[in-house]
């Protein structure tokens, strides 16, 4: 059986505190995207586990540290009778890019084997798991816009509809370590913001760059300003928002349908334009 993961971006990302297990509390709007990796599992008649095979963009590190690998064997854990798998991976979107390219294959690999093997999980015992993954992975559960709080796991589905934009989205290969960024961020004791992004994004789009923000965007390009210069050129161009997604390093402009921006960047970057 094959699927295909999509990827997502954020529209504003509020770092709202560090909490003593370490993680941080954050406010975003989780919206999915069109670009999509591709995902086959089939039931294996061998004694391994699971055999995992990829192609498409280079799958770094080792193995047993892939999401698809560790869903399959969380579910296993739990599921013993959850049999012997070879999953192949077709990457389209790049990692560590922000675009939750990973958190999204294991979401997916959690729904394929559910759905596969029929172990019966509803909706809110996939997001448990998929939690234990990532805390963007349960957002890939639903799939849908969403205001994620807590880690991101605390999902509420808004009315969102941007289908009226194209999306240009741009990696300039530069990989950011999500740790770092986090640790980069100046943080107050408790940064309560004035506004809710709910209520922000109710607001026309154009108005959106002056209160639209993601907070790891000041730090993130004070140590690369190539990535500031990509928003500053998607501006220039005519978009209508643009943003930084998640810790980086992709950066996407909204434009209207009616726009064909000719934009140039360098052919080392990974650019697409999608129809949302």
């Amino acid at each position: 059986m094959i699927v295909f993961p999509n990827s997502k971006i954020n529209l504003g990302l509020r770092i709202i505190n560090k909490r003593e297990d370490g993680y941080h509390n954050l406010e975003t709007v989780f919206y999915p995207i069109p670009l999509k990796d591709a995902l086959e599992i089939i039931e294996a008649d061998n004694e391994n586990s699971v055999q995992f095979t990829s192609s498409g963009l280079a799958v770094n590190g080792n193995e047993t540290d892939n999401l698809c690998v560790k869903a399959y064997h969380l579910l296993k854990k739990d599921f013993s009778n959850l049999p012997s798998v070879k999953i192949h991976l077709h990457k389209n979107i790049p990692m560590g890019a922000g675009l939750g390219g990973g958190s999204g294959d294991a979401a997916f690999t959690l729904q394929l084997l559910n759905n596969q093997f029929k172990l019966n999980l509803s909706v809110p015992q996939l997001i448990e798991y998929a939690l234990q993954l990532g805390s963007d992975c349960p957002f890939f559960i639903i799939n849908k816009p969403c205001i994620g709080t807590g880690r991101g796991e605390i999902l509420a589905e808004i009315s969102l509809d941007l289908s009226m934009y194209n999306l240009i989205i741009v990696n300039p290969n530069i990989h950011i370590n999500t740790g770092e960024a986090f640790n980069s961020l100046h943080l107050q004791k408790q940064n309560i913001p004035i506004s809710s992004l709910k209520e922000i994004i109710r607001q026309p789009i154009e108005s959106w760059r002056h209160s639209l923000k993601n907070d790891f965007e000041l730090p993130v390009f004070d140590k690369h300003p190539a990535i500031k210069k990509i928003k500053d050129t998607l501006y220039q161009k005519g978009a209508a928002y643009a943003a930084m997604s998640g810790s980086g390093s992709t950066v996407y402009g909204l434009f209207s349908k009616n726009e064909q921006p000719s934009i140039n960047f360098s052919t080392s970057f990974f650019v697409r334009q999608l129809s949302l």
